[in-house]
């Protein structure tokens, strides 16, 4: 399933344009990159929570040259799923 797969799902549900399902999603997923981006968390009940977390700056080698780099500490996306979630996929 990709974000045009959602946003014809989101078409059928509201019974609404799909430029209209489209915004919707845009929103949905602009919120939660907007919470990421300002450090906070976004917890949905049941699906999980979506948080911006550091990584540590760390050596890495290049495959090709085998050349040691230094690779900077970094914010990264994580997603920790819910209990209801694991449960729905097993």
């Amino acid at each position: 399933m990709n974000k045009a797969d959602i946003i014809s799902k989101v078409h059928e549900v509201l019974d609404t344009t799909k430029a209209d399902a489209e915004r919707a999603v845009d929103v949905v997923f602009n919120s939660i990159e907007e919470a990421m981006k300002d450090g906070s968390q976004v917890s949905i009940a049941g699906f999980g929570i979506f948080e911006a977390k550091m990584r540590a700056s760390r050596e890495a080698r290049n495959p090709r040259t085998g050349e040691t780099v230094k690779v900077p500490a970094m914010r990264v996306p994580k997603f920790r799923a819910a209990k209801a979630l694991k449960d729905a996929v097993k």
